[in-house]
């Protein structure tokens, strides 16, 4: 599994979510949760977004199935 850390702007890029977005789900547990980098910084699982974004997809193909 990649430990490869993604910062904020690639998360966006990947998802197509805003920031603000990013954290509200987040806070929903909906969103996997960032990781402290530091004080000012934080970062996430490159592994982590890939399959959340797989898990929406299998969900949109399920639906649509119905």
């Amino acid at each position: 599994m990649s430990q490869r850390i993604i910062r904020l702007p690639e998360v966006k890029e990947k998802t197509g979510l805003s920031r603000s977005s990013i954290y509200l789900r987040m806070s929903k547990g909906n969103f996997p949760q960032s990781i402290s980098l530091g004080e000012r910084a934080v970062g996430w699982l490159e592994a982590d977004v890939e399959q959340w974004l797989d898990a929406c997809v299998a969900a949109s193909k399920a639906v649509d199935n119905d």
